[in-house]
């Protein structure tokens, strides 16, 4: 009962802060909830309740087909209810700190202290430094092991948890794999002993297959590398819609259109991609599930953007299929659709056809090397021939803005190789203004490698900041006069990240000092601080030599060894020096690459490719 009342007054401060401060921040409905197709459960008579957290802004955030998902299936449980919680931003920081009013949920704005469970999603490592500001926003401690029994559990989940140790001592359990089936399971086991200890509840989570518990004695990291014992990654064998009613946001938000998940996985291969790798295999939403997902996510939202998502859309086995009724769907309802993430290999005439009707705005292209000998060393092979007849056809069909993706810092990478970006710039630049009668806008966005745990790069070095900068000057100096937008990222940030998803269980120490230093908002210019890392590095006497600039050994132990994606080693291995001789692995729709996964989990790959499971 003295709990209740508690809960009470501390609703009621966030309810006049609500009412008479939330209007001094900007976008004030970021914290206010109440989008169309909202769910809100009542609090005081559901048993187990979930906050779903996403450490970055409502904007970012909202969008996230996780969140989303896991809202929908926990919801619909009886005896469990899930709330949305985002990152504030700095004013609303300031505004919650000076009110002394904790964080608090979007639907019943219960604070989030006070739920049984917090679910972080953690698609990319420069929000880790958000993930202790929420904590501490919440009253919750940072660390695991200063957490009571009135504190919630607090797992984690999403790609970078395929590295869970930088973030081993701030999160109670981390979910490895893909969550809609494990969920369930974690909800289970603890509403089996929501009277238990804190120590049995994490115990218990430890024995589910997919949850990595660095507390309990079962998944000590002495226990997993003197016993070669590994955490195996759960995935859904065959994918259907579990997102039945999509949240419709109050403000604009990125990606602002309903997503519809067609196809998870890759089966390409390139081999600085983590997701590509760790995603495997390939499972298809089949074409007739394609069709009723849209119609249903227009008919309970009202909202006529639709994009179908994937990693690689044109890669989907009945694509025809789904652009012949996609079209149809287009005249009939009024819709609009967008195909992000299109493969030139697999245009077809088909997607070509279903193009030239396409609003024209923007078209991306990834060729992400210059060269053909890098795209090679890279097993990304497109002829640069193919690539400049497909601007060419795109721009004969109306578009006028291109948009080109380049990666630089690559493993024997020559000062030729980044010539040749520039050279295909110049062409591609020469095609389309032809094209276009001299309407052409061509955007170049310069990336730079991140050699990523669980990738063939992963035993790769990160390319120095002197030898990254001398290729920037050999870009702007060759692009310049062709007076195009390009854009360079920040090589502080990168390194920072690259440090994050690579680093062992040492780096905790560093990500505090830094938080603690004022580090916030890291994937953004306005809360970046390469000074502030700096000094948490200095101050921890951490050797980035060790972590980021050595090429590591093939056989020496890495930091998410112990983490089973599925995927040999030895496979890893082999596509690492098939890089370096610049070799190609054809990918898995030519012929089984061979690469574990079907006998490591135990699943045909091309059965689950056709929503067989």
């Amino acid at each position: 009962m003295i709990r209740k009342c508690m809960i009470l007054n501390i609703q009621e401060e966030i309810s006049r802060l609500i009412d008479r401060d939330l209007i001094t921040v900007q976008k004030p409905v970021r914290y206010i909830g109440g989008e169309f197709n909202q769910i809100t459960e009542e609090w005081s008579e559901t048993p187990f309740r979930v906050a779903l957290a996403f450490p970055d802004i409502y904007d970012i955030g909202f969008p996230n087909l996780g969140i989303a998902a896991l809202y929908n299936i926990i919801n619909a449980r009886q005896d469990a209810l899930a709330e949305r919680v985002f990152a504030p931003w700095f004013d609303m920081e300031e505004l919650l700190r000076s009110k002394k009013v904790p964080l608090f949920s979007l639907e019943n704005k219960i604070p989030i202290g006070e739920f049984d469970l917090v679910g972080f999603t953690l698609p990319y490592e420069t929000l880790y430094t958000n993930v202790l500001n929420m904590l501490d926003l919440s009253g919750i401690p940072l660390f695991s092991s200063d957490r009571g029994e009135d504190h919630p559990i607090i797992i984690a989940g999403g790609h970078t948890t395929y590295n869970p140790e930088p973030m081993h001592a701030f999160i109670d359990a981390f979910v490895i794999g893909e969550g809609e089936l494990i969920i369930q399971e974690i909800i289970d086991a603890l509403v089996s002993v929501k009277d238990c200890s804190r120590i049995e509840k994490l115990e218990k989570m430890a024995l589910i297959s997919g949850m990595y518990v660095p507390a309990s004695g079962i998944h000590s990291l002495d226990n997993f590398l003197s016993n070669n014992i590994s955490i195996t990654k759960r995935f859904i064998r065959k994918i259907d819609t579990p997102i039945q009613n999509y949240l419709v946001p109050n403000i604009s938000v990125v990606h602002d259109r309903i997503s519809i998940e067609i196809m998870r996985g890759c089966s390409r291969g390139c081999r600085f991609c983590q997701a590509g790798m760790i995603m495997r295999p390939v499972r298809e939403l089949q074409h007739d599930q394609v069709i009723d997902a849209i119609k249903s996510a227009v008919t309970n939202t009202g909202v006529s953007q639709i994009s179908l998502l994937s990693l690689s859309t044109s890669d989907h086995s009945q694509i025809s299929e789904i652009l012949s009724d996609v079209d149809q769907l287009s005249e009939e309802m009024q819709l609009d659709f967008s195909l992000p993430s299109l493969r030139i290999e697999s245009f077809g005439q088909d997607l070509m056809d279903h193009m030239q009707s396409k609003r024209k705005g923007n078209f991306t292209i990834a060729p992400e090397a210059g060269s053909e000998t890098r795209r090679a060393a890279i097993n990304k092979p497109i002829p640069e021939q193919d690539i400049i007849d497909t601007v060419a056809q795109i721009c004969g069909m109306g578009w006028t803005n291109i948009k080109l993706y380049f990666m630089i810092g690559f493993p024997e990478e020559t000062e030729e190789d980044i010539s040749s970006i520039v050279d295909l710039c110049k062409e591609i630049r020469n095609v389309g203004n032809k094209s276009t009668h001299g309407r052409f806008k061509l955007h170049v966005s310069i990336n730079t490698l991140i050699p990523k745990p669980h990738t063939p790069f992963q035993w790769a070095p990160l390319e120095t900041k002197v030898e990254i900068e001398r290729k920037y000057t050999i870009l702007r100096e060759g692009l310049r006069p062709l007076k195009i937008k390009v854009d360079y990222p920040d090589y502080d940030l990168i390194r920072l990240e690259a440090l994050l998803s690579r680093a062992d269980r040492q780096i905790s120490d560093v990500i505090h000092t830094a938080w603690q230093n004022g580090a916030k908002f890291d994937a953004w210019h306005e809360g970046f601080s390469a000074t502030i890392w700096d000094a948490a590095i200095e101050n921890h006497n951490l050797d980035l030599n060790h972590y980021l600039y050595n090429e590591k050994d093939l056989n020496q132990s890495l930091p998410w060894d112990f983490i089973d994606t599925g995927i040999d080693k030895s496979y890893l291995q082999t596509e690492f020096l098939n890089s370096k001789s610049k070799k190609l692995t054809p990918g898995c729709l030519q012929r089984c690459a061979a690469c574990g996964v079907n006998r490591n989990l135990q699943i045909d790959c091309s059965k689950a490719r056709l929503g067989e499971g």
